[in-house]
């Protein structure tokens, strides 16, 4: 019998929280699991929880939240035999729209229940742990200002994106790549990704595997913002970072020296950055559900 935790972020998604509890009981109270429910009160508290669970036997833990959430309680089970399932609650979920998991909570939980596990990568900046993506120019300044605003989405996320884009002063980087020495010289867009997108279906890296055994740079200097911005068929279609405007690299280890500590956005959320930043990724780390139609 498999035991299950289920952890649930009280202040994420519409409906309370209920709603989601009533759908994952629905389809997995059944005589193969032994499922419990808790509440994650913060993001220590929900460390604390999942750690005393695993300790226990716990094998499967489900996270209803958003990818600040899934990057919280997936950092713990990293590197252990343990697996997550996201049942996704949060404004943008990265994570969960990258493996196609449904964003309704009872299509959610029969995908997973009838999903596959698979051990993803994992991406590592200095001492902190990202799954989706993270960002270290004005693609992760402008988190501070989404952060202010009332409202979750799409919408505000452009505002965010717009107000920085003015206020923004890009600084150069010198970044080695697996070896290769690269300089930036002002580069507005600076983004490693592990999955596909930011979340809300903004793609950054339409062709990123979540076991490929490598991250992708993904970096567009200042010069050619004003080209990308212009291909409006290209953000329509979801291919804007296809653009030769736009440099990509797959790599194993990358290091970056800035000018001043900045602000690092890793997997929406917004941490200081020092000014020499180590890249690396964790091959096959994580234990993750996933629904048997997505193929990486």
């Amino acid at each position: 019998m498999r035991q299950v935790l289920v952890l649930i972020n009280p202040k994420s998604g519409t409906g309370g929280p209920y709603r989601y509890i009533y759908a994952i009981e629905k389809v997995w109270d059944t005589p193969e699991h032994d499922v419990s429910f808790q509440f994650s009160q913060s993001g220590q508290d929900g460390m604390d929880k999942v750690r005393r669970a695993v300790e226990r036997g716990t094998d499967t833990v489900l996270v209803v939240g958003g990818d600040g959430m899934v990057n919280t309680i997936g950092s713990v089970l990293v590197g252990t035999s343990a697996r997550l399932g996201v049942i996704p609650s949060g404004s943008g979920n990265g994570f969960a729209r990258h493996f196609d998991i449904p964003l309704q909570p009872d299509a959610a939980a029969e995908a997973l229940l009838n999903g596959e596990t698979k051990a993803i990568d994992v991406g590592k900046v200095n001492d902190h742990l990202f799954f989706v993506t993270c960002s270290m120019a004005w693609d992760g300044a402008l988190v501070e200002t989404f952060e202010k605003y009332p409202f979750r989405g799409l919408t505000p996320y452009i505002l965010a994106g717009a107000a920085q884009f003015f206020e923004y002063k890009p600084q150069p980087f010198v970044a080695n790549i697996d070896g290769e020495e690269i300089v930036f010289k002002q580069p507005l867009i600076f983004t490693v990704a592990n999955l596909s997108q930011f979340g809300s279906d903004m793609i950054v890296a339409p062709d990123a595997k979540a076991d490929s055994g490598v991250l992708e740079l993904v970096a567009v200097e200042k010069k050619d913002m004003p080209i990308l911005l212009s291909q409006i068929h290209r953000i329509i279609d979801k291919t804007v970072f296809r653009s030769p405007h736009v440099i990509n690299r797959h790599f194993r280890t990358m290091t970056v020296q800035r000018k001043t500590n900045s602000p690092i956005q890793i997997d929406g959320e917004i941490i200081c950055g020092d000014a020499f930043v180590k890249v690396e990724v964790l091959p096959g780390a994580l234990n993750v559900i996933t629904p048997l139609h997505k193929s990486e």
